[in-house]
């Protein structure tokens, strides 16, 4: 099999890792993409990105409030 983050996963693929990744693991080699797209235009002074790992997904929340959402204008 192949190891990341010190978890050995069988060779094949594999739909999604503990880290958020789908992966493509062979006996010479293992290749992963991520899950996830990562917010790069918010207003980074009045919020923070949330790694939501049950998602695999990023929330951007008010610093002063994290219940609420801030708007998202763009992703990597």
């Amino acid at each position: 099999g192949c190891e990341m983050d010190g978890k050995l996963y069988p060779f094949g693929k594999i739909e999604r890792t503990e880290s958020c990744f789908q992966c493509s693991c062979s006996p010479r080699a293992m290749s992963c993409c991520s899950l996830f797209n990562t917010p790069t235009s918010y207003d980074k002074e009045n919020c923070k990105l949330v790694f939501n790992q049950e998602s695999c997904d990023y929330n951007v929340v008010q610093k002063s409030d994290p219940s609420k959402e801030c708007a998202v204008y763009g992703r990597v």
